[in-house]
């Protein structure tokens, strides 16, 4: 979510010091100020958790070469200042498409592999269609990570099976880039996390009713090297 309207973000990108790096942190209760967001944050790779003023970064327009085989076109995209991209990484344009970072031009003139989005000048992406879901698998005792591959329209829904090499799991929520879904269903390219039950393979079909309750908290993972 970009801070481009006034609504409260769950997520603002910061510098951590335990980390020593600019990293996501989950906002967990704030308000808003005509500058900054005021409250208490959690980052996602330490879970260093603290209350703080933090300004809000500036919204810039980065120029984007589109390619799609072929075909090559310019357009841009919107960026927090403070975001860091990588080659790899991947986003949604304007129109819906789902993008992959192939090349990142840097003000210096340096190509690089990583850099904050204040440096940047161009990005070079390419058509992505796979896309890799985050999925975060409780079992009673403690939640780890799985990812699922899927193509941008694919929809999931709360209370269908995932199926993985040793066991299922049975999805009980999923967060969207604007809200959790408790009952219904989503298209992978919104979704930022699945939440779901493992059960072992010859286990009923849970069903999961529309005032269910679901603890987000219960959910909650060290994010790994790989940005999961």
């Amino acid at each position: 979510m970009r801070l481009t309207d006034r609504e409260l973000p769950e997520y603002i990108y910061y510098e951590c010091p335990r980390c020593d790096d600019v990293t996501e942190h989950d906002i967990l209760k704030a308000r808003m100020g005509r500058d900054n967001i005021t409250g208490t944050f959690r980052c996602t790779v330490c879970e260093r958790t603290f209350s703080d003023s933090i300004r809000i970064p500036r919204i810039l327009e980065v120029p984007v070469l589109f390619s799609d085989g072929t075909v090559t076109e310019k357009t841009a995209t919107a960026l927090e200042e403070n975001e860091i991209l990588s080659l790899g990484d991947e986003f949604n344009l304007d129109d819906g498409r789902r993008v992959s970072i192939t090349l990142i031009e840097s003000a210096d003139g340096v190509r690089r592999k990583k850099e904050l989005a204040a440096n940047i000048v161009r990005l070079w992406v390419k058509q992505f269609d796979v896309l890799s879901v985050k999925v975060s698998v409780n079992d009673n005792r403690k939640t780890f990570p799985v990812r699922i591959d899927a193509e941008p329209d694919d929809v999931f829904t709360v209370g269908m099976v995932l199926s993985f090499n040793s066991f299922d799991a049975v999805v009980h929520a999923i967060k969207t880039r604007t809200r959790l879904v408790r009952k219904g269903d989503a298209e992978a390219r919104e979704i930022r996390r699945i939440y779901a039950k493992k059960k072992p393979k010859n286990y009923a079909i849970m069903d999961f009713e529309e005032d269910a309750d679901f603890d987000e908290s219960e959910y909650f993972i060290e994010d790994d090297e790989d940005g999961f």
